[in-house]
């Protein structure tokens, strides 16, 4: 099916103000996604919070299912979470490593994730091992299947990394792990939304999200996903009265499914949101998304290979949405301040979110640009048009 770009950009209210190319930080949400989260603020201001939520119910307890059919779940396997980070957190914290435990990772594995790795391998006695990349730049699948062995406890990576437009094999990833019988984490904070993710067909345990960027919900909002049937015995860090219940003077009972991750307070508008965005999502079509978006990345790639002084220096055999570069001799976040005194937005990526990757590049940092459907080749036009003087200056 083919996108109404025209439309698309009439109700996304942003396009009228700004030429943007962060959808990898925070996308523009739509003007339907915006009404729905301000309306329910209102009401909640109206009529009370308890209130605008027992009103609000149908819409609320349609959350579920709207991420389950964006992402190939089932509703009972998805949780409402206030951002992709805490979700993966949950997963992850949930865990229970012992010394000598395995964590298989990648090289472009987020520092936020990788932090994680070193408290728990400080705390526990857990062993972080980073699978190398391959020649195209990605995790090496032959490596990943050696170095898995019966002390692997988990595999985690991020999809697509914050730093550039790779694409990992996450199914591929997902063949062997579960193949091994070993725990699967998929950090997809930036490709649900992006491009189609099918759980099912990637085999992830745990799959964490977030609202703001590609999906285009509001910020504070994210899901986690935990697969039935390999996480269901698996109990939360935290639990409180929505989690579980007090089963008695001693003893709890845990909630089946995955609301067992939630807790009791959240950010209801954004659910609301996130929901909204998500149907978008669903009635645009990912497969139609995906191709937009991967036209629109390859064409500026191409552009921007035109300009002097410019390296592009996105890896992987499948390239998203996400377009990075160098400039040589230049101040990136100079550059980003100069774009957005024209009213361009993107952003720049550092070794603070990417440290393996990037350190082992040699990269201080890159300029990323990342499109979303709502962009437009003239878009793309001016903004190369925008840098060119700055690359040369």
């Amino acid at each position: 099916m083919a996108l109404d770009i025209d439309r698309i950009r009439d109700e996304t209210p942003g396009c009228a103000h700004v030429l943007h190319l962060n959808a990898a930080g925070s996308s523009l949400p739509s003007r339907r996604t915006l009404d729905a989260t301000i309306d329910h603020l209102r009401l909640e201001a109206e009529i009370g919070g308890y209130e605008a939520a027992d009103r609000a119910r149908p819409v609320l307890d349609g959350f579920y299912p709207s991420i389950a059919t964006l992402i190939g779940a089932e509703p009972g396997e998805i949780a409402y979470v206030e951002n992709a980070t805490r979700a993966w957190d949950l997963a992850f914290y949930s865990l229970d490593f012992k010394p000598g435990d395995r964590i298989l990772t990648c090289v472009s594995e987020y520092s936020s994730n990788y932090i994680s790795y070193l408290q728990v391998a400080k705390k526990t006695g857990a062993e972080i091992v980073v699978i190398p990349d391959d020649k195209h730049g990605q995790i090496d699948l032959a490596a990943l299947e050696r170095a898995i062995d019966k002390r692997t406890k988990l595999v985690s990576i991020s999809h697509i990394p914050t730093q550039g437009g790779l694409v990992q094999p996450a199914e591929a990833v997902g063949k062997i792990v579960n193949d091994a019988g070993i725990l699967y984490l998929l950090d997809a904070c930036q490709s649900v939304g992006m491009m189609p993710v099918d759980v099912k067909k990637i085999g992830c345990d745990f799959l964490s999200a977030t609202g703001r960027k590609y999906m285009r919900g509001p910020r504070g909002t994210g899901f986690l996903y935990a697969r039935q049937r390999s996480t269901a015995q698996i109990e939360p860090i935290f639990l409180d009265n929505h989690a579980a219940r007090w089963s008695g003077d001693n003893d709890y009972t845990v909630m089946p499914d995955a609301k067992r991750f939630e807790n009791w307070e959240r950010y209801f508008a954004g659910v609301i949101g996130l929901k909204v965005a998500a149907d978008q999502c669903n009635e645009l079509g990912m497969p139609a998304i995906w191709a937009r978006l991967r036209e629109l990345a390859d064409g500026l790639r191409t552009r921007l290979a035109t300009v002097k002084g410019v390296t592009l220096t996105d890896l992987g055999v499948t390239k998203g949405a996400i377009v990075t570069f160098a400039v040589d001799g230049k101040d990136h976040p100079a550059l980003k301040q100069a774009l957005r005194d024209q009213r361009i937005n993107v952003s720049v990526s550092t070794q603070f979110s990417s440290r393996l990757d990037l350190k082992g590049r040699g990269l201080k940092d890159v300029m990323r640009a990342s499109v979303h459907v709502y962009n437009t080749e003239e878009e793309l036009d001016r903004f190369v048009a925008a840098l060119r003087p700055l690359v040369a200056g």
